[in-house]
Parts: structure tokens; C-alpha cells; sequence
């Protein structure tokens, strides 16, 4: 038991300058995510991509548009305190566009993420005028929607017959 009463571990033993991960193992992760849903995009038959949906939802290429829409735009606005307007721009329309887009993404999320500072990570901003949160809650809000959202395409691909990858398997 810590000196204060308190128990070893606990919060109000831990200092401001902990970290339970590192900027680094945050980017892992997230490409690991990444790497699954490019594995995910790849598993789908090319009509299906851009046409199968259950219930109404979206297709799986209307979630990656939308995964592509947010990850590049919100690192710079992290990065430049300037929120791009997302509103514009042409979707893929093939896989091979869809997957091409992805490995770009994925690239620039290499070199942006490298210009955030520690001390970035902790302060409040207002992504595109409209979310105010800490940046690191905006970053695991990113990651947790494609997550999510991935799970709609395991749904879809089960439905069409077709073995997704594991779901754990991020290499």
C-alpha cells in the first residue's frame, strides 16, 4: 500500500507524466487495425464491395470511404490546428482504387503522426468545428468507428459465403 493510503496502482498514485501506452504503440495499434480492414477489403468480391448491404446499411466501400475521409483530415488538423473541409473530394469507385487509396492513407498516417507532440495528445480542440474533446479521445474515436464499422463487412462477408479474416490478426 502506497503512503498515501492509497492502493499500489491506483490513480491517485500515478503522476501526470504516466502513460499506459507510448505515441508509438497508439500508431501500431491503429495500423494493425488498418491492416485487418485492408485484409477486409480485399476478402470482398469486387460487386459486392460497392453493392452488398443487409438491413439498409451502407455499403463496405461507403464505411472505407468514410474511414478514408477521417483518418488523413483529422492527423491534419492534430498536427496544423487547421480542420480540412472533408465535405469534397471523389470516392473510389473500383477496388483496386479502394485499396490504393488505403495504402496512401496508410502512408500518410506514418509521416503525419510523427509531428504530434506529447503535450498534443492531452489538450482539447474542436475537430472540424464540431467535436471538442481531447486529441487522444479523437484518435481512439477514429479507431474505434473503424472498428465498429469493420464489423458490419464480417456481417456482410459471412452473409455472402466467404470466410473473413481473423478478426484478432493484425500483422
Amino acid at each position: 500500500m502506497a503512503e498515501s493510503g492509497a492502493s499500489e496502482g491506483s490513480a491517485t498514485s500515478r503522476t501526470s507524466a504516466e502513460a499506459v501506452v507510448t505515441s508509438e504503440q497508439l500508431r501500431q495499434h491503429w495500423q494493425g487495425h488498418r491492416r485487418l480492414t485492408r485484409r477486409m477489403i480485399e476478402a470482398f468480391p469486387e460487386h459486392e464491395l460497392f453493392s452488398y448491404s443487409i438491413g439498409g446499411m451502407r455499403t463496405f466501400a461507403e464505411l472505407v470511404s468514410e474511414f478514408l475521409s477521417m483518418a488523413v483530415p483529422t492527423l491534419i488538423g492534430v498536427t496544423s490546428r487547421k480542420w480540412p473541409d472533408t465535405s469534397s473530394g471523389e470516392k473510389p469507385k473500383t477496388k483496386r482504387e479502394l485499396l490504393s487509396a488505403w495504402d496512401e492513407t496508410t502512408s500518410e498516417i506514418d509521416r503525419l503522426w510523427n509531428d504530434i507532440s506529447m503535450a498534443r495528445f492531452q489538450e482539447v480542440d474542436k475537430a472540424f468545428g464540431q467535436w471538442e474533446m481531447p486529441v487522444h479521445s479523437l484518435l481512439l474515436y477514429i479507431i474505434d468507428n473503424e472498428v465498429h464499422h469493420r464489423g458490419q463487412g464480417y456481417v456482410y462477408l459471412r452473409a455472402l459465403g466467404i470466410e473473413p479474416p481473423p478478426f484478432y490478426s493484425r500483422d
